[in-house]
């Protein structure tokens, strides 16, 4: 493992940055969050609509639906990113993004007993400094906890659809040594870089790695694995932490 003098923040390997949970940012969301992740921040809200899509309804399936959606603001980035509507579509990142979270946290939850309703989960990069998918995902989940919570002091759910938790972090090789949660400067520079999307029972829910012009070995993987878990064992008792607090 690399000692402190590797990263640029000065953590050990094995440390994911500070993070933080700001509850009921959006206060005409059913639940939300904005989450600060060293100097990432990601405000997460959900919405709740009393209907399902279309296609549900053509196909007679019963029970609810989770979709995602996600974006950075124009200001998020050192270089103004142009925003989406202006370029008449969204942008293949987004897009892929926006279906990795809405697929994780869909893994939490039976939608079954949401009954006939539609969870929508905006994620909106405020500041990106590496791991703004990671931030979506465990922000999301605070903010999906929070709405289910007010659902059921509202009468409206009789019992939770959360099965689990669910977080993500990212892990990779920089200079040799494998690190948990890359800042931005860690993740450029980074040889292999790999996010991981677990839930609370250990379970992964889904990998997504790869070598940047580089490959890595059995050990590194297993290095990289076990660095995630430490860091989705974080993740997780601060969520249920900001969660309690409600």
């Amino acid at each position: 493992m690399a000692d402190s003098s590797t990263r640029a923040d000065g953590r050990s390997a094995n440390q994911i940055r500070p993070l933080r949970f700001q509850n009921h940012i959006a206060p005409y969301a059913a639940g939300s969050t904005l989450i600060e992740w060293g100097n990432t921040r990601v405000i997460c809200g959900v919405s709740i609509e009393e209907t399902v899509p279309r296609w549900m309804k053509e196909q007679k399936v019963e029970g609810g639906w989770l979709t995602a959606e996600y974006s950075m603001l124009p200001y998020s980035t050192l270089q103004r990113k142009q925003r989406d509507i202006n370029k008449g579509k969204l942008d293949g990142r987004s897009s892929e993004i926006q279906r990795l979270i809405g697929r994780s946290i869909r893994a939490a939850v039976d939608l079954n007993k949401f009954g006939p309703r539609t969870i929508c989960i905006d994620c909106d990069v405020l500041q990106a400094d590496g791991g703004t998918r990671t931030a979506a995902i465990t922000g999301a989940f605070v903010a999906l906890s929070l709405a289910v919570n007010k659902l059921i002091s509202e009468k409206k759910l009789s019992a939770s659809p959360i099965l689990a938790g669910v977080a993500a972090v990212s892990v990779g090789i920089v200079a040799g040594q494998p690190l948990l949660d890359l800042c931005y400067t860690e993740d450029v520079a980074a040889s292999v870089d790999m996010n991981l999307v677990m839930n609370s029972a250990g379970e992964f829910i889904e990998l997504q790695g790869s070598g940047e012009e580089a490959t890595f070995s059995d050990t590194q993987l297993a290095d990289l694995l076990a660095l995630g878990k430490i860091g989705i064992r974080d993740l997780l008792a601060a969520q249920q932490q900001a969660i309690s607090q409600g």
